[in-house]
């Protein structure tokens, strides 16, 4: 905020901010109401000048990076950078897998695709790695970690090269992965800074800030 920047916090369904029933319609079947929130939001702020596509920016972690990597998909021209840190953009292969940890734990959240036709197939017209296409996308940085449990290193590392490969502009499209840590990346006392700064860095050479 120091160097020009405003900050604002997008309360999509996930949490229960407008109650029960509004959390209820944004998971399972319902899905994509997180996603439209999220693309609303900006919208919103673009329509209201508050900033401009040129200058926005969207910052998501696991199930966020899910939502940074629908919201490239199906709004990518509202931003001129996404950052996902440890994203969920496979999530038809990662949730037909129940040996990974949290699968089966997170059936109640997305759906079983390998016991429900019909969760497959909405989970497949949303999963971020699935439904990447020719088009312009925006500025991204994904982060990962080696030793992620939770979300593995591999779904990132496949999704940034089809991202590059079917990207029709010049964005720049970055994949970090932290070779010592896992989920929630650095827990030294200092060593979370420098994550910090990786994505401060990243933000302020698409604004050509350099002091």
């Amino acid at each position: 905020m120091n160097r020009g920047f405003a900050y604002g916090i997008a309360h999509i369904r996930g949490g229960q901010e407008m109650g029960r029933q509004w959390y209820e319609d944004g998971r399972l079947m319902k899905k994509k109401n997180t996603f439209t929130d999220f693309i609303d939001c900006a919208s919103y702020l673009i329509n209201e000048k508050y900033t401009s596509a040129k200058h926005l920016y969207a910052n998501g972690g696991s199930a966020g990076g899910l939502l940074m990597g629908a919201v490239a998909n199906i709004g990518g021209e509202l931003f001129n950078g996404l950052i996902a840190d440890v994203p969920f953009v496979d999530v038809v292969n990662t949730m037909l897998d129940p040996t990974i940890p949290l699968t089966t734990n997170e059936y109640d959240q997305w759906g079983n695709p390998e016991t429900s036709k019909d969760a497959y197939l909405y989970m497949k017209s949303y999963s971020p790695y699935e439904n990447v296409e020719k088009k312009t996308y925006p500025n991204i940085l994904a982060t990962t970690g080696l030793h992620d449990s939770q979300v593995q290193y591999f779904e990132p590392a496949k999704w940034v090269p089809k991202l590059r490969d079917f990207k029709t502009n010049n964005s720049l499209i970055f994949l970090r992965t932290n070779m010592d840590y896992g989920h929630g990346g650095a827990s030294g006392r200092f060593d979370y800074l420098k994550e910090d700064a990786l994505r401060y860095a990243f933000l302020l050479k698409l604004e050509g800030i350099t002091e």
